[in-house]
């Protein structure tokens, strides 16, 4: 393609999707963004259309109507929903696995399953389809803490670390009975907890060839010191201290590979986003969850750290041509995020209060505000989600970049307005009698282009 000639749509509304757009806008290969639905913040790089994300006929019909030349799919709903293999089956060129390939998140059962079958490190676990069953296993068991998965679609709201069995039956009896997660919780996982340091890791994939991103660590529950209910993700530092050469080839050789190879002997095209949750624990990586698409917050690390224009390594992983493409190259600055949530997420929240303080936030030196659950109403932007907004900052080390980062969210206010105070502080780690801390600094050098028979 010649410079500044496609059209790109970007499917979703969050904070991954305003960074994407942010990230695509910027390639000289790009004519023009559009975002369905988008929000507040999409609407400065990208044309937002009033589309769900999860309305499917309505997104072919954009995407016929405004001759797209790549779609960018963001969320896992219509990933799950089948929305690559319609748009594909249609002639466009797609980035996100089709739906065979999204069961990898869309159920924690068949993750668990594909996992056993590869070989691929991961907890021991077991699947329950009766409330009973389930509570009787939890009183049988002396070991704890254990983990609770709804096998569906959560929005990152469906993993329970408990202590007691008591414990245990209210969280099975909250999934299974009284469906508080919906038909997500009809089945659920339990599986040994896992002590250790959490990473998340992506990768690009054509279905052949693996182009890994710098790794990234999210802060999952809602209040400092990792405690609380799991969220979507309320802050992220990349690089990561602990994130070595000898790490990443583990993550690789263990995971990223024998998962790809999985996928290809099983029959699954996927040309999308792989996208491990690991813990690192003495014995090495073990994989938490896959998820098929790019993560939110990290996606926003991602996309501030990464010099190379991102728009060439979406054609290629939808077009199958990977392999041809350089690895990346990054910033070796650290990257802060800090998530700013609506008062009472990840329950329930109100919406539509008015949000002040962006342009102050924007003028911080190194930081840009990407927009997660807000919308625009005459002139104003109000909250619309719990994940309101991420604050992000690059920094020479991690307490420049937290300092930056803190600063411009400290300019923004709304009515409810909260936050973790400790993203990029040292993490106290569930890891047993031998506690360690993290502190975040340094790069892995990462985003190397492999093969799936490569050594």
């Amino acid at each position: 393609m010649s410079a500044a000639t496609l059209k790109v749509l970007v499917v979703g509304g969050g904070g991954r999707e305003h960074a994407l757009c942010w990230k695509i806008a910027s390639s000289p290969l790009v004519k023009e963004v559009l975002c369905a639905p988008g929000n507040a913040g999409t609407s400065s790089v990208a044309r937002s259309v009033d589309v769900a994300a999860s309305d499917l006929d309505g997104l072919a019909r954009l995407a016929k109507d405004e001759r797209i030349d790549l779609v960018v799919i963001g969320p896992e709903e219509p990933l799950a929903l089948g929305l690559a293999d319609r748009l594909r089956t249609r002639g466009h060129l797609v980035f996100g696995p089709g739906q065979a390939g999204a069961r990898l998140e869309a159920s924690k059962v068949f993750a668990k399953e594909f996992l056993d079958r590869q070989r691929i490190p991961t907890g021991a676990w077991r699947r329950f389809e009766r409330s009973g069953a389930a509570k009787s296993y939890l009183e049988s068991q002396s070991g704890w803490p254990l983990v609770i998965k709804a096998d569906g679609l959560c929005a990152g709201k469906g993993v329970f670390v408990v202590e007691s069995a008591q414990e245990g039956c209210t969280v099975v009896d909250a999934l299974m009975e009284e469906k508080k997660l919906g038909e997500a919780g009809s089945e659920i996982v339990i599986e040994e907890f896992l002590p250790g340091r959490e990473l998340s890791v992506m990768a690009l994939t054509d279905g052949a060839t693996l182009c890994v991103l710098e790794p990234v660590m999210d802060y999952k529950q809602i209040h400092d010191g990792d405690r609380g209910p799991n969220t979507g993700g309320m802050g992220i530092v990349s690089p990561v201290s602990f994130v070595t050469q000898r790490l990443m080839r583990q993550i690789e050789s263990r995971v990223l590979l024998p998962a790809l190879h999985g996928l290809r002997i099983e029959g699954i095209e996927f040309r999308g986003l792989l996208y491990a949750g690991l813990m690192i624990t003495e014995a090495g990586p073990r994989v938490l969850e896959f998820n098929c698409r790019f993560g939110d917050p990290e996606t926003q690390a991602i996309v501030r750290r990464m010099h190379s224009d991102l728009v060439p390594y979406l054609l290629a992983t939808a077009k199958g041509t990977l392999e041809a493409e350089r690895p990346p190259e990054w910033d070796t600055r650290t990257c802060i995020g800090v998530v700013g949530a609506a008062q009472g997420y990840p329950a329930s929240y109100e919406k539509g209060h008015m949000i002040t303080g962006l342009a102050e936030a924007g003028a911080v030196p190194e930081a840009v505000v990407f927009h997660g659950g807000t919308k625009s109403d005459h002139h104003q932007v109000l909250t619309n989600g719990g994940r309101v907004l991420c604050a992000t900052a690059l920094g020479e080390d991690v307490n420049v970049a937290r300092e930056l980062a803190y600063a411009a969210f400290d300019h923004i206010q709304w009515s409810g307005k909260y936050a973790r105070r400790d993203i990029g502080l040292p993490r106290v780690l569930r890891a047993g009698p031998n506690t360690e801390l993290d502190e975040p600094a340094g790069a892995f050098g990462g985003g190397r282009v492999r093969g799936e028979h490569d050594s």
